[in-house]
């Protein structure tokens, strides 16, 4: 029978998981996952946990786990790869950014989503989904700039990508 690894909290971490597990404006998952800390701290097994929260012995485990390796940056947020994976190959999308930022159509100023949609056989909601993730509105705009800029399409999803999903580092201050 395996035993699950103890849990030494420090003064600041059991204030905080304490604070998240009964807080009225914590996510929920948080707030079960800070629960199930505090309960291996104080020596509950993972089948007791699990018997006790209502959930399977594998998710107290897999919690547990996860802050003994990571602290409390293992229990905020979940593990990448999670959700559903791009419809679209990267290759497929870099085109259509690099199309619609370098290039103008035929007898036109400027792409519309379907005009795009003609010009890569995509589907209009499909290049309207993917000009939205980059933030592009080539559309809307009367003098819409195509840049010359060879890697402006890796530029702009590195920038875009900053705002989607600001490094942990550069949102420390803010969340605490």
């Amino acid at each position: 029978m395996r035993i699950a690894p103890p849990i030494e909290l420090t003064a600041e971490d059991e204030e905080w998981l304490e604070k998240c597990s009964r807080g009225k404006v914590t996510a929920v998952r948080l707030a079960e996952r800070a629960l199930i800390v505090l309960l291996a701290a104080d020596g509950h097994t993972n089948r007791q946990i699990g018997v006790r929260l209502g959930i399977t012995e594998e998710k107290a485990a897999r919690w547990r786990g996860r802050f003994l390796a990571q602290g409390r940056a293992g229990i905020e947020q979940d593990a990448p790869g999670r959700g559903r994976k791009p419809t679209y190959p990267p290759a497929i999308v870099a085109m259509v950014v690099r199309r619609t930022t370098r290039h103008k159509p035929e007898a036109a100023t400027h792409w519309s989503r379907r005009v795009m949609a003609r010009a890569t056989d995509l589907s209009p909601s499909t290049i309207g989904r993917l000009w939205q993730q980059h933030g592009l509105k080539p559309h809307l705009s009367r003098t819409f700039k195509v840049s010359n800029d060879p890697h402006f399409a890796e530029k702009l999803e590195d920038i875009v990508g900053l705002y989607l999903a600001a490094p942990e580092h550069a949102l420390g201050p803010l969340l605490r």
